[in-house]
């Protein structure tokens, strides 16, 4: 039983597997991609990512003499080694790890097994232009939609401010002047004079009446 046991043995002994991971390696640093199983694929990128961290120089003379011998030691390739450290080491300096990239090709119609291709990540040049093509873009859009945001933002609220004063003072000049006019005070002793002249014409009516009758 595995219990615990996360490492993949392949179906292989220790030596067989040590020497299958070893030959990939050297052949995946050589050609900057390959294509195998997925299973092997993914132990192969445990099995190279140490190794392709070693070669970066941050360290002194020694040290990095000292990690040729041990990546020499798990590759026993010296043409992988020398393209490791001349070829690949000075173009992925700059990313934190994660040095390959496995892409899934399907099923292997023979016997059905999984393929993948595993590749390293820098050297992907279709990818890798387009992918920063497309991030310098967004850069650019980005830094010109903010400057003419902030601009449209500034001459916006100054030209808003303008009128929002000046229609403030008209409303308040209309209001003014609206102010004394009509007052209500004025209109309710209008209707009694209306109603008091109203009796007056109806006793001339009946004086006249009265005195076509006599």
């Amino acid at each position: 039983m595995r219990h615990g046991d996360k490492q993949n043995n392949l179906g292989r002994k220790k030596a067989h597997r040590d020497a299958l991971l070893s030959n990939l390696a050297a052949q995946l640093i050589t050609h900057k991609r390959i294509v195998t199983t997925l299973a092997k694929a993914k132990e192969l990128r445990k099995y190279v990512e140490p190794l392709i961290t070693k070669t970066k120089k941050n360290a002194s003379e020694a040290q990095i003499s000292h990690n040729h011998r041990l990546v020499f030691s798990f590759l026993q390739n010296k043409t992988a080694v020398k393209e490791l450290f001349t070829v690949v080491g000075p173009k992925i300096g700059d990313r934190p790890g994660g040095y390959t990239r496995i892409i899934k090709l399907g099923i292997r119609p023979g016997d059905n097994g999984e393929k993948a291709m595993i590749e390293l990540v820098d050297f992907n040049e279709v990818y890798g232009k387009s992918a920063a093509a497309g991030e310098n873009q967004e850069a650019a859009k980005r830094t010109r939609r903010s400057r003419s945001a902030a601009k449209k933002a500034t001459d916006a609220t100054t030209a808003s401010a303008e009128p929002t004063t000046a229609s403030a003072i008209e409303d308040v000049e209309v209001v003014e002047e609206k102010a004394p006019e009509a007052p209500v005070a004025e209109s309710a002793p209008e209707a009694p004079a209306i109603e008091a002249e109203a009796p007056k014409a109806d006793d001339a009516a009946g004086e006249s009446t009265e005195e076509a009758a006599k």
